[in-house]
C-alpha cells in the first residue's frame, strides 16, 4: 500500500474558507477514487494561508481487473435487436456469450495504475472545486473558460509514494517542489513523500496542521495573559481565524491606553476582534483590561516589540474611532433619533421600522394590561425552558398561576416606553459601524440618558433569546418588549404569506418562534397563542386572512415547540395528543404553552407505566370498535334499562367515579391526578372486553354498549387524544 500527497500552493486563502476547502477536497478525491474502484485507508487534510494539502494513506498500486457483463437479447431475437445490441457494445456476434438462450456481452477491463487514475482525477477536482468565491488571473483570464481558484494558484505537488504523479493544469506542472515560510525559509524544498511532508515543512517554519497552530495560539495567548496577571477572554472563533491567517503563529501581548476603557467593553472587544483579529483580556475583578493579544506570523529578532508597537497603534486608531462614535451618539437623545426610523423600510408590505415600533409598543402594553406579564415573582417550573433538560420528564406538581394584576400601571408605561426606544440605536453611528451591537448600545445610551434602569435593560435585551443556549430574559419590562417584538415579527410575516420554506428562512422566523416559546415557558406566562395572534393582528394595518394565517401560526409554533423539546426527551406524539395543530378540537385544542407542557410531561410519564400502557391498549380497542361501527364524537349517555353484566356495571361505576375526578384535576391543572383518575379505568375496561359482548344480538344492548365505549373515549379525551399516541 502506498500514500499519496497533494499540495495546492497559492496566494493567501481566506481563513473563513479553509475548513470548507479541506472538507471538499477530501470528499471530491474520495468520489474520484470510488469511480475507479479505489478507496483510501485514511485521508488527512490540511489548510493554511498559502496551501491546501491532502494525504491519502493506504492506496493500492493499481486497480483490480474487472469483468463487466451486459445482458442482451435472446439468441432467437429478430436480427434488428441483435444488430442494435452489437452497435451498443462494439462487439461482433462471435464475441457474445450465450447462456440459457440469452446473449451477454462480457468485457474484461484490465487494472490501471493508481498513479494514472490520480493523474486524471486531480485536474478534474481542481477545475471543479467549489470555492465560495474564486478568480481568474493572468493573460488567460480574458477567457471565461480559464482556470479559476480562490487566489492565483502557483504550484502543485503530487507524489504517489516517492514518485511524481505527472499532469498539468493551466500551465502549472505537477512536481515535488514546495516552499516554506515566506520570510524564514523562502527557498525551494524538495519533498520526498507523504510520510515526511509535515516534518519537512515544520523545518521550514510552516505548521501545516491547522489544529496544531490553533493549539499553539490558544495555549500561548492564555499563558501571556496569565504572565501579565490577567485572564484571556476565550474566543474559539478567533483562535480558528488566527490559525487560518498564520503558518508559524507567534502570539504577542500588547497594551492600549487605559482612557479607552471608558468605551463599553463590548465595543472594545468587537473592535479588536473584527477589525484586528486580536484577543482581549480581563483583570481579576472581571473587568476588561487595557491589554490585547495579537498573533504574528514571524519570529522577530526583537522578540516582537516592533510588531506589538505597530499593532498597538492600529488598535488605538480603531478605538479612537469607536470612542468618537460613542461620544457622538451620547449627544443625541434616543427620543430624537426615533423620527429617523421612519426612513428605514422594515418590509415593503409592512412599512417602516417606525411602524413596527408602534405595533410592538401597543403589544407590550397590552401584554402587561392583560396580566400576561406581571411584576409577580417568577413562576418558572424546572425543565420547561429552552436548554433546561429535566431530570424527570414527568416533573412535579404544577403550581396554579398567580393572580394577575390587571391594568398595568407603571409596568405598562415602562414596557411601552422601552418599546418606543428599543430600535432607536439602529440609526446611531456605533451600530452603523457594528450592527452586532444593536440593542446593546441602545441600553447603554438609555442608561446614560437617565431612563429608568428597567427600560434600559429592556432596550438592551429585547432581541433575546437569539439562539439556542442564549439567556432568556426574566425582567418583566424586558419580557414584555421581547415577546411583543417576536410576536409582531411572526404575525406580520405570516400575514403577508412570507413563511419559511425548506431550509430557507430569510426573516429568521424559526428563531423568532423559538424565542417566543422560550420567553413564555421560562417565565410561565399564562396566555393562549390564539389570543396573542389576534391581538397582534389587531395592532397591524396589514390586510390578512386571519383565520388561515392563525392556523399556520399555531402549527408553526407547535412545530418549533416539538423541535425545542426533543432534546429534553419529550415525545412529539405526546405533544400531538394534547394539542391538535391548527384547530380548536373537541379534545380541547390546548393553546396555553405552559399548561400544554405540564400536561405533556404528565402524560408522557403516565403512558410509560403499566397502567398507562394497558389503558392505552384498552382505549385503542374501544376506539377501533367505535370507528368500525361509525360512532363518531360524543354520544348522549343514559343508563341501560336491561339487566347489566357484572363487568358492564363495574365499568359504569368506575366511569361515574373517574370522570368528575379527571375533569376537576384538569381544571386545577393537576395533570398527575387526572392521569391517576384515568388509571382507575384500566381494570374495569379489561374485564369489560373479557366478559361482555359489545355487538350483542339484542339491538338495545349493542347500542348501549357502544355508547358506553364512547363514554370511555370521551373520559380519556378530557386529558388527551390517546389515538395520537404511538404504541
Amino acid at each position: 500500500m502506498t500514500d499519496f500527497l497533494l499540495e495546492l500552493r497559492s496566494e493567501e486563502i481566506p481563513a473563513r474558507m479553509q475548513a470548507g476547502a479541506r472538507e471538499n477536497l477530501a470528499k471530491l478525491l474520495t468520489a474520484e477514487l470510488a469511480k475507479a474502484g479505489l478507496s483510501a485507508g485514511e485521508i488527512a487534510t490540511y489548510a493554511g494561508p498559502r496551501r491546501l494539502a491532502l494525504i491519502a494513506r493506504g492506496l493500492p498500486s493499481a486497480t483490480e481487473a474487472v469483468s463487466e457483463e451486459v445482458k442482451g437479447p435472446r439468441a432467437s431475437a429478430p436480427p434488428q435487436a441483435l444488430e442494435g445490441f452489437l452497435r451498443k457494445t462494439g462487439l461482433t456476434r462471435e464475441q457474445l456469450t450465450e447462456r440459457d438462450g440469452v446473449l451477454f456481452a462480457i468485457t474484461e477491463k484490465p487494472g490501471r495504475a493508481t498513479a494514472e487514475v490520480l493523474a486524471e482525477a486531480i485536474p478534474a477536482i481542481v477545475r471543479a472545486f467549489p470555492w465560495p468565491k474564486s478568480m481568474r488571473w493572468g493573460a488567460e483570464s480574458a477567457s471565461t473558460e480559464s482556470m479559476r481558484w480562490v487566489r492565483p494558484l502557483h504550484a502543485i505537488v503530487a507524489l504517489f509514494g516517492g514518485e511524481v504523479v505527472p499532469f498539468e493544469i493551466a500551465a502549472i506542472t505537477s512536481g515535488n517542489v514546495t516552499r516554506g515560510h515566506r520570510f524564514h525559509a523562502p527557498a525551494e524544498i524538495v519533498l520526498t513523500g507523504a510520510d515526511t511532508y509535515v516534518e519537512q515543512l515544520r523545518a521550514a517554519k510552516v505548521l501545516v496542521d491547522q489544529d496544531e497552530r490553533a493549539a499553539i495560539i490558544r495555549a500561548r495567548a492564555s499563558a501571556l495573559a496569565a504572565e501579565a496577571g490577567l485572564e484571556l477572554v476565550e474566543d474559539e472563533g478567533l483562535v480558528a481565524e488566527n490559525a487560518g491567517l498564520t503558518e508559524w503563529p507567534v502570539p504577542l501581548l500588547g497594551r492600549f491606553d487605559e482612557a479607552y476603557l471608558d468605551v463599553p467593553p463590548e465595543v472594545i472587544q468587537l473592535t479588536a476582534r473584527v477589525n484586528q483579529k486580536y484577543f482581549v483580556c480581563r483583570s481579576a475583578d472581571g473587568k476588561l483590561a487595557n491589554a490585547f493579544v495579537c498573533t504574528a506570523n514571524i519570529e522577530a529578532s526583537d522578540g516582537g516589540a516592533k510588531i506589538v508597537e505597530g499593532n498597538g497603534k492600529v488598535l488605538a486608531a480603531r478605538l479612537s474611532d469607536a470612542r468618537f462614535f460613542y461620544e457622538t451618539d451620547l449627544k443625541t437623545k434616543l427620543d430624537d433619533l426615533r423620527p429617523k426610523l421612519e426612513k428605514i423600510v422594515f418590509h415593503e408590505k409592512l412599512g417602516t421600522v417606525a411602524d413596527k415600533v408602534e405595533r410592538v409598543a401597543k403589544l407590550a402594553r397590552w401584554l402587561v394590561e392583560e396580566g400576561i406579564v406581571t411584576e409577580s415573582p417568577s413562576r418558572r417550573r424546572e425543565g420547561l425552558g429552552e436548554g433546561n433538560a429535566p431530570s424527570d420528564v414527568a416533573g412535579g406538581e404544577v403550581p396554579p398561576p398567580s393572580p394577575p394584576v390587571y391594568g398595568g400601571g407603571e409596568l405598562a408605561d415602562l414596557a411601552e416606553r422601552a418599546a418606543y426606544l428599543a430600535k432607536a440605536d439602529l440609526v446611531t453611528g456605533m451600530v452603523g459601524e457594528f450592527p452586532e451591537l444593536q440593542g446593546l448600545m441602545g441600553g447603554y445610551y438609555a442608561a446614560a440618558q437617565g431612563e429608568d434602569p428597567r427600560v434600559a435593560e429592556a432596550v438592551r435585551d429585547h432581541y433575546k433569546p437569539v439562539g439556542q443556549g442564549d439567556d432568556v430574559p426574566t425582567a418583566p419590562v424586558t419580557v414584555a418588549v421581547a415577546l411583543a417584538d417576536k410576536l409582531d415579527t411572526l404575525v406580520s410575516f405570516f400575514g403577508i404569506d412570507e413563511r419559511p420554506t425548506g431550509s430557507k428562512d430569510p426573516f429568521a422566523l424559526r428563531r423568532a418562534a423559538l424565542g417566543l416559546i422560550g420567553l413564555i415557558l421560562d417565565n410561565s406566562l399564562r396566555c393562549s397563542d390564539h389570543d396573542l395572534f389576534y391581538q397582534a393582528v389587531g395592532n397591524s394595518e396589514v390586510d390578512i386572512g386571519t383565520v388561515v394565517a392563525g392556523g399556520y401560526f399555531h402549527d408553526f409554533v407547535i412545530d418549533r415547540l416539538k423541535v425545542q423539546q426533543r432534546s429534553n426527551g419529550v415525545r412529539h406524539d405526546v405533544i400531538d395528543a394534547v394539542v391538535l395543530p391548527g384547530s380548536e378540537s373537541e379534545f380541547g385544542g390546548e393553546r396555553d404553552l405552559v399548561r400544554l407542557l405540564a400536561r405533556v410531561r404528565a402524560l408522557q410519564a403516565f403512558v410509560t407505566t403499566d397502567d398507562g400502557t394497558n389503558l392505552l391498549a384498552g382505549y385503542k380497542r374501544a376506539a377501533n370498535i367505535l370507528k368500525k361501527e361509525g360512532v363518531e364524537g360524543d354520544q348522549s349517555w343514559t343508563a341501560p334499562t336491561y339487566t347489566l353484566e357484572p363487568a358492564e356495571a363495574d365499568l359504569i361505576a368506575a366511569l361515574d367515579a373517574a370522570e368528575p375526578k379527571a375533569a376537576q384535576a384538569v381544571q386545577a391543572e393537576d395533570f398527575e391526578a387526572a392521569m391517576a383518575a384515568l388509571a382507575s379505568l384500566r381494570a374495569p375496561i379489561d374485564r369489560f372486553f373479557d366478559d361482555v359482548t359489545v355487538n350483542d344480538a339484542d339491538p338495545a344492548k349493542r347500542t348501549a354498549r357502544l355508547a358506553l365505549l364512547a363514554r370511555v373515549r370521551a373520559a380519556v379525551h378530557t386529558v388527551a387524544d390517546f389515538s395520537r399516541i404511538e404504541g
